[in-house]
């Protein structure tokens, strides 16, 4: 049997009143949410941390084939802007632990403001390889990091480049840098977080991830417009048209 490449998931695993039918019960939102969806993106970690015995219980709920990315924190990329972030990345790092093999992605969201600069992305993604098995995932937004030597620097690092929607230039839609794992984060437009896509767009989106796996790579599509509940509804569309 092929091993599946592509998965789709939310940012988050809350289900909202609507879709309460849609997965089994009984259990926890994380529990319920994983009968259904093989991956989960969680974001909260960028704006607080968790301890390492929450992830684990997070990941003793979920079944085997469940797999977890996390986003790193604001510290290291908002605050410290990526330099000088080694007791940051080992404190987090040390957390996400306890996820142990169910820890597939580490994603770094880079704020619209920093931009490209060779010796410090170099430096921050080495540090980070050093530390993690986890894949490499870099969603920047300035334009600075739309060219070739930005992708090749990230590719040389094994560190793959989100395509987003909105993007922020017209080469943020598609992915780049590494491209052993294309990663999409879907965030909704034209409201950030709040959208709903429409059935044209959905199928787009799943067209999109497809011909990313049958390229070779490990397609993850994450909706992130989980503000008004659109996330989940667009995810489990998708999700049946994933080949």
């Amino acid at each position: 049997m092929e091993k599946q490449r592509c998965f789709v998931g939310t940012a988050g695993w809350g289900i909202p009143t609507r879709y309460r039918d849609d997965f089994p019960q009984p259990g926890s939102h994380l529990e319920r949410y994983a009968q259904r969806l093989p991956i989960v993106e969680i974001d909260t970690s960028f704006y607080k941390p968790h301890r390492h015995d929450t992830y684990e219980r997070w990941a003793g709920s979920v079944p085997e084939h469940f797999r977890f990315a996390v986003k790193t924190p604001k510290a290291m990329t908002h605050e410290l802007r990526l330099a000088d972030c080694e007791m940051v990345a080992e404190a987090f790092l040390q957390q996400v632990g306890g996820l142990g093999e169910k820890l597939s992605v580490i994603l770094v969201q880079l704020p619209p403001s920093l931009p490209f600069e060779p010796d410090v992305a170099g430096a921050f993604f080495d540090m980070l390889r050093l530390r993690t098995q986890a894949r490499l995932v870099c969603e920047p937004r300035h334009p600075s990091w739309f060219d070739a030597k930005a992708d090749a620097l990230l590719a040389s690092r094994q560190v793959a480049r989100v395509a987003a929607d909105p993007a922020a230039v017209p080469a943020a839609a598609v992915p780049g840098g590494w491209p052993g794992l294309a990663y999409f984060r879907w965030h909704g437009a034209p409201r950030v977080y709040y959208s709903d896509y429409d059935a044209e767009t959905l199928d787009r989106i799943a067209r999109q991830a497809n011909a990313a796996a049958a390229s070779g790579a490990e397609a993850w599509c994450i909706f992130d417009n989980t503000a008004a509940g659109h996330g989940l509804g667009n995810a489990l569309e998708v999700d049946a048209m994933i080949i």
